[in-house]
């Protein structure tokens, strides 16, 4: 009978408060009264291993040098802490992404539609010049739609290569000032908004659009469940309305004093949890308010430095379990948060923010600027670069990293719960 293999890895035992890691070992963490501190490989060589367990109460902590991040999407990581441009330069308005965030669409302003297939990665164009306003994709990004401000509806059921304009009566028969947007997760249910007043929602991926009776308001953003069966539209000026039965019947929110029917707030965007329960909006000139019951009650964020002043805040979007969010203004920074809402992490640069959109896990980010012409910009989950940036764990935890070049390691593997920052 052949002999067992022999794990040949190296493995060092650590009892003290910190310890320089080498290249191609595993350090145990084994101090019970203090965490222990490893400091990644100042010079590792691509492909290089680094291994940590928890052995002792104090637990570990992995440390960074200067110049150097972790990939931490495969423990659970959000995006959102570094930031890079990619794609063509435009006026960009919309953008939305798939479940798993490596098919994108964005719309540029009096421009065309472009599609990625590699995360943002390369982008193609597609369609014709139009002044598009909003996009939507299915969780799969095979089906998409997108609108135009003053033009028609626009469905694509092949990834982007090719789009079909809405064809027949109402909303089809004229162009109309379309302004929002969302979709169901396979893409059969669609809900559009208009800044006249009125909503459309339809069930056969757009190819008929049924009119919705909804207090007329000037709508500037829908969302959706994954399911399309809850939706939630926002006023400009005006309320907030929610449907529980895919905008057959919609109803207001009735939250005192935020929707009080004299207190109409202008409202920007909107953003779902996958099943609808968790809602986050946010106000031209205002704040941003989460609703964690479907909409019937909202609480106002007041934790710095998001929510320390009224900002111009363009657009939102939310993870699929709606704990992880991304809030842009048009007057400053990319906002994230990893805890529904309650707090706020400010990200990247000053800069005029058109959209943002988010993979269903919040690990991979996309947003666009709108005043300008100017790139999109991605952000996969990694801890903060440099010597800011962690990942801290417990006497039951463990992880496997390895160096893939430009200062930058990946997660191979993990046990328990790791946390980044």
């Amino acid at each position: 009978m052949p002999a067992a293999p022999v794990d040949t890895f190296p493995w060092v035992d650590v009892t003290g408060a910190a310890v320089q890691a080498q290249s191609n070992t595993g350090y145990i963490a084994r101090n019970d009264a203090a965490q222990v501190v490893v400091t990644l490989p100042a010079n590792p060589t691509v492909g290089d291993v680094l291994r940590i367990k928890g052995a002792g109460l104090g637990g570990w902590k992995l440390a960074q040098n200067a110049g150097q991040t972790v990939n931490t999407g495969p423990i659970g990581g959000m995006a959102g802490a570094s930031w890079t441009a990619h794609g063509p330069e435009q006026y960009w308005r919309a953008v939305a992404s798939s479940a798993d965030g490596s098919k994108l669409l964005a719309a540029a302003s009096g421009g065309r539609l472009y599609t990625s297939t590699d995360g943002g990665l390369n982008w193609t164009a597609r369609d014709a010049d139009r002044p598009w306003q909003s996009v939507a994709s299915s969780a799969a990004g095979d089906k998409l739609v997108a609108v135009a401000s003053l033009g028609s509806l626009y469905t694509s059921s092949d990834g982007g290569e090719s789009w079909t304009p809405c064809r027949g009566n109402a909303p089809c028969d004229a162009e109309r000032w379309w302004s929002s947007v969302a979709s169901s997760a396979d893409g059969s249910k669609l809900v559009a908004a208009l800044a006249t007043g009125e909503i459309y929602t339809s069930t056969d991926s757009g190819s008929s659009w049924t009119q919705r009776s909804v207090d007329n308001q000037a709508w500037t953003s829908v969302t959706s469940s994954a399911d399309g069966t809850r939706l939630a539209a926002l006023g400009y000026p005006g309320r907030i309305f929610t449907s529980t039965d895919s905008g057959a019947t919609w109803a207001p929110c009735s939250d005192q004093p935020l929707c009080d029917s004299f207190n109409l707030l202008n409202w920007t965007a909107v953003a779902s949890s996958a099943d609808g329960s968790k809602l986050v909006a946010t106000e031209w000139n205002g704040r941003i308010y989460t609703s964690s019951d479907a909409g019937v009650h909202w609480t106002l964020c007041t934790t710095r430095p998001a929510c320390s002043s009224d900002r111009l805040w363009m657009a939102v979007a939310s993870s699929a379990d709606g704990s992880r969010l991304v809030a842009a203004a048009s007057d400053g920074r990319i906002y994230t948060s990893s805890d529904g809402g309650v707090s706020w992490t400010a990200r990247d640069s000053n800069r005029d923010w058109s959209s943002v959109a988010s993979s269903a896990d919040g690990g991979r980010l996309v947003a666009t600027i709108g005043q300008g012409i100017g790139p999109i910009y991605i952000s996969t989950a990694t801890t903060t670069p440099g010597t800011a940036g962690s990942i801290s764990g417990t006497a039951t935890d463990a992880i496997e990293l390895q160096y893939v070049g430009d200062g930058l390691f990946t997660v191979l593997s993990h046990e328990g719960n790791p946390t980044a920052e």
